[in-house]
C-alpha cells in the first residue's frame, strides 16, 4: 500500500477520484441544467419552440431580458391538472405494486442459485440474462402476440379447460404487470445472489450447532445478510418502472397512462417541451428520494463494519 501511494503522488491520486464526478456533470448535471432551464420557459411556435433562449452574444440586454422571461407557470400549471397528477399516481402504484412482486418471485431465484452447487451456477447465471441477448422490444411484442385473444395463454388455459371463453389480457393492468415483472425479474435476482453468493457458509452450520431450527437460521442468518441485495435490487427495479414508457405502451391502455407516456405526448405529440421538461424534473426530484435513502443505509452498512 506504501509503495503504491509512493508511486502515485497526490495529482494522479485526485485525477482518479475526479473521473466520475467529472461523469456526472457531462452526462447528469449539465442535461438536467439544460431540462431545468427549458422548464421554466414558455412554449412558442418557433425553433426551438420555447423561448427565452439565451444568446450571451447578443449583449447584457439579452443576459437579462432571458433571467427575466423564466417563470414557474409550467409547475403550477403540472400541480393544477389533474391528469398529471393521476399519471405520477399510476407510475407509483405501479413500481410500488410490481417491486414486491418482483421480490416474491427473485428471492427464491436467487437463494436457489446461490445454494446450487458451483459447477451449476455459471449455466444458472446464464439462464437469468439470457433474455437480455434478445432485444428489449421484440420481447415486449412477443407478449403482445402471447396475451391477444387468440394468443398462446388463451390457447393453453382453453386446452386444459381453464376457462369456457377467452379472456382479454392485453390493455389491462394485469398485462402491464406480467411485462414488468419478466422485463425485470434480472434486476432483482443477481444483486439478491451477489450478496447470499458471498456468504460465509459456516454460519449456517453454527447456528445449527447451537440448536437453531433451518427456518429460523434463514431468518436470523440468511435474511439479514442478504438485506443490502434486496435493497439494492428494489432500487433498480423500483426507480426505472416509474418511468417506464415501452410495457405500459404496448401492453396497457388508456387506463394505465404512466409519466413516461406522458412526458412522450407532450414531447413529440404536443410539442409542448416546457411543460414536458417540468414534468421530467418533478419526475426526478421524486426518484432521488429513494436514491438518497439508499445511500444512507449503505453509508450507515460501513460504518457499522468498521
Amino acid at each position: 500500500m506504501n509503495k503504491a501511494r509512493q508511486q502515485y503522488g497526490p495529482w494522479e491520486r485526485r485525477a482518479v477520484v475526479l473521473v466520475p464526478y467529472l461523469w456526472l456533470v457531462v452526462f447528469f448535471l449539465i442535461p438536467f441544467l439544460i431540462v431545468l432551464k427549458i422548464s421554466l420557459s414558455h412554449t412558442v411556435i418557433a425553433q426551438p419552440p420555447y423561448a427565452p433562449v439565451l444568446d450571451p452574444g447578443a449583449g447584457w440586454d439579452s443576459v437579462k431580458a432571458f433571467f427575466t422571461g423564466l417563470s414557474l407557470e409550467n409547475y403550477a400549471f403540472i400541480v393544477s391538472d389533474q391528469f398529471y397528477l393521476a399519471s405520477y399516481l399510476k407510475s407509483l402504484e405501479v413500481a410500488a405494486g410490481s417491486t414486491p412482486l418482483l421480490l416474491l418471485i427473485g428471492s427464491p431465484l436467487a437463494y436457489g442459485m446461490a445454494r446450487a452447487p458451483r459447477g451449476w451456477q455459471p449455466a444458472l447465471f446464464m439462464l437469468i440474462v439470457l433474455p437480455f441477448w434478445t432485444s428489449f422490444l421484440i420481447r415486449i411484442y412477443a407478449w403482445v402476440s402471447i396475451l391477444q385473444r387468440d394468443g398462446l395463454l388463451n390457447q393453453i388455459l382453453l386446452g386444459l379447460r381453464i376457462v369456457d371463453e377467452p379472456p382479454a389480457w392485453l390493455a389491462s393492468d394485469t398485462a402491464v404487470y406480467l411485462g414488468i415483472v419478466y422485463s425485470y425479474l434480472p434486476f432483482m435476482v443477481l444483486p439478491i445472489y451477489a450478496a447470499l453468493e458471498k456468504m460465509d457458509d459456516t454460519l449456517i452450520e453454527a447456528a445449527a450447532d447451537l440448536g437453531c431450527r433451518r427456518w429460523k437460521a434463514f431468518w436470523l442468518v440468511t435474511l439479514p445478510l442478504s438485506a443490502p441485495g434486496v435493497l439494492a435490487g428494489a432500487l433498480l427495479c423500483f426507480i426505472p418502472i416509474v418511468g417506464e414508457f415501452v410495457i405500459p405502451d404496448l401492453l396497457g391502455s388508456s387506463q394505465t397512462m404512466m409519466i413516461g407516456q406522458t412526458l412522450w405526448t407532450e414531447f413529440f405529440a404536443n410539442k409542448d417541451w416546457p411543460v414536458a421538461s417540468a414534468v421530467a424534473v418533478v419526475l426526478l426530484c421524486l426518484l432521488v428520494a429513494p436514491m438518497l435513502f439508499y445511500q444512507q443505509m449503505r453509508a450507515r452498512d460501513l460504518e457499522g463494519g468498521r
